[in-house]
């Protein structure tokens, strides 16, 4: 049975909004216009909330990496509000104790299923750096300290609940450790090909990427005791394989031959949009990974539908007694304003987690989310960000891309030029931002979310207006730009654009900020130890930021081969994964150190100023 898509949210919203409207005005409480949260205002993490609201059980209960923040931005709230929304009970446990049933054991067992996500940030990317040292702090626990979030928690926290509750409802697994794991990958940390995450955590059932539309048709499908395997936007494991799904080279091939995963990963990486994907079928051991084509993207008012969630944007109070979590800082009082990016930057994962096409909320479910701000009291009218994954991606897509889905081995950006078919246009976005900043009560609206600098000099229209806009109105004193690298070889690798762009943003921007007055840097995103760079390619680097932009870097970082990306396969192979040739890979921890100390190392300046 094929289930096609039935997703009115609109009509979600009436058939439910009794439901969640008659708790909140029970328990919400105003005090001159501002909100004053009580533990009823989130969804219940403790037994005693769920008797306050008269709950025998929860119907799903979802378990996280992360403290529960009860944020638009964090992944697993917002799948707790989707389904609160669809009428269902759910329960939050955050960063259980992995060594005592008490934390697991204490909303009891769910009637579908778990919900199990590692949390904002892979559990091994947010645990360990670049070279490999254990991260003494974490964003998203109370107090900061990292010392509540396992080492590849997916299949802990799967094995912990399997420990407390045998024979237990379906292990659903979900969020961007489940994503970007779910064929064989490489594992930096481990410094091996792993297997499926499916058959490491042992869980059922894994919905991939942003998966709104398929957490709700497998939820209902678990609810019916249907059978769930025909629906897209998920992962499971069969007996047999799937013969008219595409055939991945198996686990044991990828073992034995470095170019059979360099096959898997570019089948991987060209079925993961909604109108050109076919299914893949992976051979491990003697069982088979079926990853379904990918669920559809929301549209606009499915996006809005979305953000009108009644997020409370702060820590539950069961998590606030331990301490402050250090991401609502800038996340609290920031908007998303889109899904997506077609960036493809061979070391980033966003385009395989999100996608590579841009799904946008409208300008009227912004300008409310902007306007509500005010009734938050430790609201000061500044707005840390407005934007996404890339900020300046918002209003406009490739009208071939919308009709016929992303082009296979085909960029839609490299670097080296621009597809023609994707036509740049910032007039929607700078619009956008224009009412943003009239909004009532709003002092300053940021754009924090990295910008492409090479798509502002390409829009020869508008985009000289939208820089224009970013100095005189959202620019906190420095504008966040990522070249990466300036040597040609490198950025081909990277999939950046040339370093010629950023010399002639630069002269733009210093034109623009020179006109308006204002003394406001550039600050350079800058990787060491990418595949393919040498030491005397930072030299090079080093030499450019000091002659042609007379600055010190200052955000260098050494490259982390993280799964889903392009540059961890050439990280594992030592291959150019498009022409198979062979690339130098740094691997040596002291010597990738040292690649970023050369670009950092200060130095003086003659003329000008330093970034």
């Amino acid at each position: 049975m094929i289930i096609h898509k039935n997703y009115n949210y609109i009509e979600k919203i009436r058939t439910h909004e009794g439901h969640i409207l008659s708790r909140r005005n029970k328990t919400s409480q105003v005090k001159n216009e501002t909100h004053t949260w009580s533990q009823k205002d989130f969804l219940p993490t403790t037994r005693a909330e769920m008797d306050d609201l008269g709950w025998d059980y929860c119907d799903v209960i979802l378990v996280s990496g992360d403290a529960y923040i009860d944020s638009p931005f964090i992944g697993v709230a917002m799948v707790g509000r989707m389904l609160e929304r669809l009428g269902y009970k759910v329960g939050m446990i955050g960063q259980p104790d992995i060594n005592s049933g008490d934390d697991i054991s204490r909303l009891g067992e769910p009637r579908l299923y778990w919900g199990v996500s590692g949390g904002s940030v892979d559990s091994m990317v947010s645990n360990y750096t670049a070279t490999k040292k254990f991260r003494n702090s974490d964003d998203y626990t109370p107090g900061g300290k990292n010392d509540k979030r396992p080492d590849r928690a997916l299949s802990v926290y799967c094995n912990l609940i399997r420990q407390h509750f045998k024979s237990t409802v379906p292990l659903v697994l979900g969020g961007i450790e489940a994503s970007l794991r779910r064929v064989t990958h490489y594992d930096y940390w481990s410094d091996k090909l792993r297997k499926p995450i499916l058959f490491d955590s042992k869980a059922d059932v894994l919905i991939y990427g942003m998966g709104e539309i398929a957490l709700e048709q497998l939820t209902k499908a678990i609810d019916e005791k249907r059978d769930f395997t025909e629906i897209r936007g998920v992962c499971y494991i069969a007996k047999e394989p799937k013969l008219e799904f595409h055939q991945l080279p198996s686990h044991q091939e990828c073992l034995d031959d470095k170019e059979k995963y360099i096959d898997l990963f570019d089948l991987f990486y060209d079925n993961n949009d909604p109108i050109a994907a076919k299914g893949l079928c992976q051979a491990v051991d003697t069982r088979f990974l079926i990853q379904n084509p990918p669920c559809d993207y929301l549209n606009e008012d499915e996006m809005d539908a979305n953000s009108n969630l009644p997020f409370t944007r702060e820590l539950h109070p069961y998590y606030a007694k331990m301490g402050k979590v250090k991401c609502l800082e800038t996340i609290k009082f920031s908007i998303m304003t889109h899904h997506g990016c077609w960036g493809e930057c061979n070391f980033c994962a966003i385009g395989v987690h999100q996608g590579r096409t841009i799904r946008t909320r409208s300008e009227g479910n912004i300008l409310k989310e902007a306007k509500e701000f005010n009734k938050y009291k430790d609201y000061k009218g500044i707005i840390s960000d407005v934007g996404g994954p890339t900020a300046n991606m918002y209003g406009y897509e490739c009208n071939k891309k919308l009709k016929l889905g992303t082009c296979d081995h085909q960029r839609c950006v490299d670097a080296t030029h621009l597809c023609k078919s994707m036509k740049v246009d910032h007039s929607r976005n700078i619009n956008l931002l224009r009412q943003v900043r009239a909004v009532e009560g709003v002092r300053k609206a940021f754009v924090a979310s990295g910008v492409r600098y090479d798509l502002i000099t390409e829009d020869k229209k508008h985009g000289y207006e939208y820089l224009k806009e970013m100095v005189k109105h959202h620019i906190s004193g420095q504008m966040k730009v990522a070249p990466e690298h300036t040597e040609q070889h490198v950025l081909e690798l990277m999939g950046k654009p040339g370093k010629q762009t950023l010399v002639d943003f630069k002269k733009l921007y210093d034109k623009l900020n020179k006109e308006e007055g204002k003394e406001q840097f550039l600050t350079y995103y800058l990787i060491a130890a990418h595949p393919g760079c040498e030491e005397k390619d930072m030299h090079e680097l080093k030499r450019f930021t000091t002659d042609e932009l007379q600055m010190n870097p200052e955000q260098a970082q050494v490259f982390t081969p993280t799964p889903g990306t392009y540059s961890a396969v050439m990280y594992y192979t030592e291959m150019n994964p498009v022409t198979r040739k062979k690339i130098f890979v740094e691997k040596d921890t002291k010597r990738k150190e040292k690649q970023k100390q050369i670009v950092v190392a200060k130095e003086s300046f003659s003329s000008g100023f330093a970034s």
